[in-house]
């Protein structure tokens, strides 16, 4: 039969402490057994002063902002609002029913006058990924990278159109010397490289000008930042770097790699996508003597006509045979560190594949070839070793993992700041919280 439940327990009194109404396997226990927040003491002594009223606890602070993001809590307005009544949070920081939880202003008051100035965010990212690695939950054999976009708290509607300097391409001065030294080697004159970068006109935000132009199809283009992330074998972040959004990956990756490999020397492989399947990026592995992963990459190009790899190169002789074993000879060598090969136009212009192979009014083919197309092309067949196989297949159970984790579960997905500093901070913090949940549920 149909019954009513009675609305008398809202009155109820009950003798009852906190510690008894948080469940024994929640993840707030586990969390607070896994680490012990007291490293932040020291860190952020020297910003408070001798004098005057006693201030909220740093700790207390600190343990606000990681239930946010463990929580995937959309602000710190609604933090507090859920701390007030979950009795697991109020445990959590030690607080009793009766007293009042700071103010949602408090910690951001905090960060502009006590905590910007200091290395607290970068200590409590290393920290918990100590951590991690005395646990022994941290694998250093392989690094799985990437990027993620990052949506800027900024109208994409509303802009202005300036220029701005393009920024120093990754080993940009390594490159510069290698050209240099073909060219003499060659009998030719050495470049006189410019001192300053080229102006390109770009999209600022008027809102957020901090943030970068993304555009990926004609459907997605808005502000955003991009989070350049590095992960071992279990997902663990070892580390991150924030750009603005229009930041090529391969312009970032020899920084994150070189920063995550004087961490964890022992890494000895790296596997990412097609984005960083670049000469000066190989170029860079192959000097620090790290392994690459790297998937295929169809031909660029027009598919009209023949593709680049119809071309063999022949090393001992340096010059390219065409699908109709004609020799393509070295010409010159182009200040982005091309090798032209060129064709006889005598020749071609009695080719059968001709309409195929160029379109050149002179009737001459020219083939180009990056000065460190070998580390391109060792890292093709690479491709094909079981190791790599592998290796990249786990890049969906990693990083793509991570960050399908940290949009969907942390609040990664968009941010409610602005200007670089204050969203690599809110990301480094989200990445702090997924090591420190993995760690607690582990442990």
């Amino acid at each position: 039969m149909m019954s009513k439940h009675p609305m008398n327990g809202r009155d109820q009194y009950m003798m009852i402490s906190l510690e008894e109404l948080v469940p024994k396997d929640h993840l707030i226990r586990k969390i607070d057994k896994a680490i012990d927040f007291t490293f932040i003491y020291p860190i952020v002594e020297s910003t408070y002063s001798t004098l005057g009223r006693p201030s909220i606890d740093p700790v207390v602070l600190v343990k606000i902002v990681f239930i946010q993001y463990l929580f995937g809590i959309r602000s710190m307005r609604q933090t507090i609002k859920e701390i007030d009544t979950n009795v697991a949070y109020r445990w959590f920081l030690g607080y009793d029913f009766n007293e009042t939880i700071p103010h949602f202003s408090t910690f951001g008051k905090n960060y502009v006058r006590r905590f910007r100035e200091t290395t607290l965010f970068e200590d409590i990212f290393a920290y918990i990924l100590e951590q991690a690695v005395k646990a022994r939950m941290i694998t250093e054999d392989v690094l799985y990278m990437d990027s993620t976009h990052i949506k800027a708290n900024a109208n994409k509607h509303y802009f202005t159109r300036e220029m701005t300097h393009i920024e120093a391409k990754a080993y940009q001065s390594e490159l510069e010397k290698e050209i240099n030294e073909e060219r003499i080697k060659a009998g030719k004159r050495p470049f006189t490289f410019p001192t300053e970068s080229e102006l390109k006109e770009r999209k600022i935000s008027k809102v957020d000008p901090e943030s970068g132009y993304y555009v990926k199809g004609e459907r997605e283009k808005q502000f955003a930042y991009s989070a350049h992330t590095g992960c071992d074998e279990h997902g663990f972040i070892l580390d991150v770097i924030v750009t603005p959004g229009n930041r090529h990956d391969s312009q970032i990756a020899p920084d994150l790699v070189a920063s995550i490999c004087t961490k964890f020397p022992a890494i000895h492989a790296v596997a990412a996508d097609a984005g960083y399947k670049t000469a000066t990026f190989i170029e860079f592995l192959r000097r620090r003597k790290l392994h690459p992963v790297l998937p295929y990459t169809r031909p660029r190009g027009d598919r009209t006509l023949l593709a680049k790899n119809q071309f063999v190169y022949d090393e001992y002789y340096d010059c390219y045979l065409c699908p109709e074993n004609q020799p393509l000879h070295f010409s010159t060598l182009t200040r982005e560190g091309y090798r032209e090969y060129k064709s006889k136009s005598y020749i071609c212009q009695n080719c059968p594949q001709l309409k195929q192979c160029t379109r050149s009014q002179n009737h001459q083919k020219v083939v180009t070839r990056h000065i460190w197309q070998a580390g391109l092309e060792n890292a093709e067949h690479l491709r094909h070793t079981s190791f790599n196989r592998e290796t990249y297949r786990k890049r969906k159970e990693t990083i793509e993992r991570v960050f399908a984790d940290a949009k969907e579960k942390h609040g990664m997905r968009w941010t409610k700041y602005r200007t670089l500093e204050k969203v690599a901070v809110h990301t480094r913090l989200i990445f702090a919280a997924m090591n420190l949940k993995k760690l607690a549920l582990w442990g």
